[in-house]
């Protein structure tokens, strides 16, 4: 098993985190924080996973897929601090991030396939 394969469970882990916390945010409902730092940490792993396969193999490298990986964790920094001072999530912006995260995580199961 390589690198990309522990990068994409952590991803698909954090996946199911944050479906429970997309969930919540699109009820108007306050978030469960367990789920929430959960999430956070399982997808800056598989992030921070993902970033260094990218720096060691620039010449073969799912650089789309980090890129919006990238775009996905702006997001979910946004949303996190947000949800820490207690204002209100916006529903769209979780949708697009929870969507960039879905797209990245395709994109890099493609590489990973060979597709």
């Amino acid at each position: 098993m390589n690198i990309l394969h522990i990068a994409i469970g952590l991803f698909a882990l954090a996946a199911v985190f944050g479906l429970i916390v997309l969930l919540k945010v699109l009820k108007g409902e306050a978030t469960p924080k367990p789920a929430v730092f959960i999430h956070g940490l399982i997808a800056a792993s598989g992030l921070g996973l993902l970033l260094y396969y990218v720096a060691m193999n620039s010449d073969k490298a799912p650089v789309s897929s980090l890129v919006i990986f990238v775009i996905a964790a702006l997001g979910g920094f946004i949303l996190f601090f947000l949800d820490m001072s207690k204002k209100p999530l916006p529903k769209a912006l979780a949708l697009i991030h929870a969507g960039a995260a879905v797209v990245g995580l395709s994109l890099l199961v493609m590489f990973v396939a060979g597709i």
